[in-house]
């Protein structure tokens, strides 16, 4: 066992929640880092245990174009501050993992701008990319190279050439020495070279016990990219889907479905980063058509398999959504003294920090095996069981309280660890009610930490209208019966290479190489429509 076994993420971005400048001026540092120190005792209130932060390092702008790996952004503040904000959160018992951006680096890191000046002559021309001297890019330096995503600010580090990967295993040895800090996780690690995440794994193995490597990975097979050679985890983001669709659509079977394709993909061994929302997405709060399923939905984040994350402020309820192409809303400013009272006041902070010491009370939620009890589009149960001890689980998405009959194991009793509420175990079972839109953790009456104040779990006033649920599924509808026309109509011709097919052509491949491997449902086409990224889709492909 490990502490990441056992950890509870809190995540932050701090260009955003410090407020600093949207663009870097490169002049006297200012320490905005600081501002976050009284944060980490808000992060322990809540329960959490681990924060990840990033990105940290001096750059020209979001923070992922890099300009200096060993230099804290001068927007944040000094590497003193970073070493002093770190030890504090060690101080309060928070592990703390920074954003390692290893597959690009911005146009002013130093190996880029040599380049530029140098260009045939510079030492570093092979630390890139497919770096052309006949050809251009569209800051016309007279030169093309590799970018990411289409951004030629994001120059494609070559991860084959041996002096790279040096430099970035100096770079993750210089951050524990000089920050201490517990784990990394890895940008964009679904597009980088497996033997480079191999190198990255062989320094975390020998920087620090128990070093977590966390990968941001969006499709394809997690065990490609997390295995006992490469990462420790990756980002679950086909449970991150699941978890607001489901409920939208008043659909559980998505959720179940998602839980089990998982663990076909990974094992039971390995833990998955779960999460509901990020800096990258819409805040959960946003999501949910039923502001109600806020409760639902975080007791399946805090209970179903995985390590839970917290993106800074979801804990509050609070809106974030993409506006025309800018995530500045889903990243904003933050004051400490706005929310330093939210455990008392705020119902959705109440029932996150109740989460988490229920959590950490209860060591079937992190280590116990999971398995479906009952299972209905509108209502689900389910267990963890540790030891021959099981937790239950029961949540629904309807607008009406539902009645579960449930088997109880080897317990006597269950108690309503969010309520309070006791019911006995007779004949083997146990029958429960589960509130409209709420859900309840149910805990043997010998393991439940003592103490428990009960907390609501239907807190929302003003929910929207019902949603009528429908309960067969309907015909599909004109556009989805043009899509499944379309999905027969393409195919990619077999002989030629992946990099060569277009975005569309890749889709359609991993499409037929998922129906080979068994149905493939609504969700799965979904989730690889939704994927447009060339690189990311030539490395999911490849994956099978």
């Amino acid at each position: 066992m490990a502490w990441y076994d056992e950890a509870v993420f809190y995540h932050i971005y701090p260009l955003g929640m410090t407020g600093a400048p949207k663009q870097n001026s490169y002049g006297e540092p200012v320490h905005r880092l600081n501002t976050l120190l009284p944060w980490i005792a808000h992060i322990k209130r809540i329960g959490c245990n681990a924060l990840y932060i990033g990105p940290l390092f001096e750059s020209v702008g979001h923070g992922y174009e890099t300009t200096d790996y060993k230099t804290l952004d001068s927007r944040l503040g000094t590497n003193e501050d970073l070493t002093n904000f770190v030890a504090e959160c060690h101080k309060q018992g928070v592990r703390v993992i920074l954003d390692g951006v290893f597959n690009h680096t911005g146009r002013d890191f130093f190996a880029f701008r040599d380049i530029k000046q140098n260009r045939e002559n510079s030492p570093y021309k092979d630390w890139y990319c497919h770096v052309n001297f006949g050809g251009n890019n569209s800051f016309n330096d007279g030169f093309s190279y590799e970018n990411w995503g289409g951004y030629d600010l994001l120059a494609k580090l070559n991860q084959h050439n041996p002096a790279v990967r040096d430099y970035i295993g100096d770079v993750i040895r210089f951050w524990v020495r000089e920050f201490d800090i517990d784990g990394i996780r890895l940008d964009a690690a679904d597009v980088m070279d497996l033997d480079y995440l191999k190198a990255l794994r062989q320094v975390a193995n020998e920087v620090k016990p128990d070093f977590w490597l966390m990968g941001e990975v969006i499709h394809g097979n997690y065990s490609r990219w997390a295995n006992d050679g490469t990462l420790h985890s990756v980002t679950n983001y086909m449970l991150h889907k699941a978890l607001y669709s489901a409920h939208n659509d008043h659909n559980y079977f998505e959720i179940a479905h998602t839980v089990k394709y998982v663990s076909d993909m990974v094992g039971s061994r390995l833990k998955l980063y779960t999460f509901v929302d990020n800096h990258d997405v819409e805040r959960i709060y946003t999501k949910l058509r039923n502001k109600a399923h806020f409760v639902p939905v975080h007791v399946m984040l805090y209970t179903l398999p995985g390590i839970p994350a917290l993106y800074y402020g979801s804990e509050f309820g609070i809106e974030g959504r993409k506006e025309q192409g800018s995530d500045d809303s889903l990243r904003p400013a933050l004051t400490y003294d706005d929310y330093k009272e939210a455990v008392k006041t705020n119902p959705c902070t109440g029932l996150i920090a109740a989460l988490g010491r229920i959590r950490h009370s209860t060591p079937a939620l992190c280590y116990g095996e999971y398995k479906e009890l009952e299972l209905h589009t509108t209502h689900f149960a389910y267990e963890r069981t540790l030891d021959g001890q099981s937790v239950i689980i029961t949540v629904n998405n309807g607008d009406e309280e539902v009645s579960m009959s449930l088997p109880g194991g080897r317990a006597h009793t269950y108690v309503g660890a969010l309520t309070g509420e006791r019911v006995a175990v007779k004949e083997g079972r146990i029958q429960v009610r589960v509130p409209a839109n709420g859900g309840e953790i149910w805990i043997p009456e010998g393991l439940l930490e003592e103490g428990v104040a009960p907390v609501p779990t239907a807190p929302f006033e003003n929910a929207p209208e019902p949603v009528k649920v429908a309960q067969t599924p309907s015909a599909p509808t004109p556009e989805k019966a043009q899509e499944q026309q379309r999905e027969e109509r393409l195919t990619a011709d077999p002989n030629r290479p992946y990099e060569d097919l277009s975005v569309q052509e890749l889709q359609e491949v991993i499409l037929e190489k998922m129906r080979r491997n068994g149905p493939v449902t609504d969700y799965m086409v979904g989730t690889v429509r939704e994927n447009i990224h060339h690189g990311s889709l030539v490395t999911w492909a490849k994956s099978f």
